[in-house]
């Protein structure tokens, strides 16, 4: 049995997988660091450049709670899910990848429209 860091590497791991691959994109990429946030992002319909905010303290909060928001909508999913993705998101991010929920569209809008954001 390795660290208890491992664990959770894997088990992030699958869950991105199945998130993704949900979403239309190939599951590997959740294995990937950083990648994986660029993916994420995508998904819930934000720009590439949105890494960049995540490394600006208090900056980096707003832009957390706004890509869960977004991540919910795409999934067809509601504020209450969002502050679980928050609150709990190895626990909702199961229910997303393994749940009922089906992929939308970037944050809810239809799948082949582009965020300009």
């Amino acid at each position: 049995m390795g660290s208890p860091g491992s664990e959770v590497w894997l088990l992030t791991a699958v869950v991105l997988w199945r998130v993704f691959t949900k979403a239309g994109q190939p599951g590997w990429q959740g294995l990937i660091p950083i990648w994986n946030v660029l993916v994420v992002l995508y998904i819930a319909g934000r720009s590439a450049w949105w890494i960049v905010l995540l490394l600006i303290p208090i900056v980096n909060i707003v832009v957390v709670i706004v890509v869960a928001i977004d991540l919910a909508k795409a999934f067809g999913r509601g504020g209450g899910f969002a502050i679980g993705l928050l609150l709990l998101p190895p626990i909702f991010l199961l229910i997303l990848g393994f749940g009922s929920a089906r992929y939308v569209g970037p944050a809810g809008r239809p799948a082949g429209h582009l965020a300009s954001t």
